[in-house]
């Protein structure tokens, strides 16, 4: 029975969700499977894998031909690496215990690399979350502003409305005598020194 260790399709339209399987080939993509060995979810960055690598190197070692993608998937978890260690202790070019700690180191150095860019895809969105904040309290400072400018204009003319309304509603007794008292101050600046004059 030729098998292959492929994806099997989950999840909604437009968010894929996928179970690492090793399936007959001429079943349907989504139909019956041998065995589940792990979980792709591609909708998260990284990308999110789960993989049993044990059972996946079994599996390779029964003659499981992985497709294009699952290849792919075994490669960047090891399942490839660690079969080909196991193959090479086989055949006596190092013991089981030195592939295994080959196999352990490529592990750690993966970890790291995949920790360090987990982070720095978290810095890249904690930056752009801070910058898009900036610019939201600039923009809202500048609205502030304008408000402000515009709430002082609209007190501004009725301030001006005001005042144009009382000089509007002033008695007209009032106006005459502010004229006749500044005639007669005119009048009294204007006799002083003639008075002055006719005494000398």
């Amino acid at each position: 029975m030729p098998v292959k260790i492929r994806l099997q399709r989950h999840g909604k339209k437009g968010k894929p969700f996928y179970w690492i399987v090793a399936a007959d080939s001429r079943v349907k993509r989504d139909g019956k499977f041998l065995e589940k060995l792990g979980t792709y979810n591609p909708t998260r960055v990284p990308a999110e894998i789960n993989l049993d690598v044990d059972a996946a190197v079994k599996w390779l070692f029964n003659g499981a031909q992985p497709t294009d993608t699952a290849r792919a998937i075994l490669s960047y978890k090891g399942a490839m690496l660690k079969k080909h260690l196991l193959v090479g202790a086989q055949k006596g070019a190092f013991t089981e215990e030195e592939a295994e700690k080959k196999f352990q180191a490529w592990l750690e150095e993966k970890e790291a690399k995949i920790a360090k860019h987990q982070k720095d895809v978290d810095d890249a969105r904690a930056k752009d979350k801070a910058d898009r904040l900036e610019k939201e309290k600039a923009v809202n400072q500048a609205r502030a502003a304008a408000q402000k400018a515009a709430n002082q204009a609209v007190v501004d003319a009725a301030e001006a409305e005001k005042a144009a309304e009382a000089a509007a509603n002033a008695p007209v007794d009032k106006v005459e005598e502010a004229l006749q008292s500044t005639e007669s101050i005119e009048e009294a600046a204007g006799t002083a020194p003639a008075k002055e004059n006719s005494e000398e």
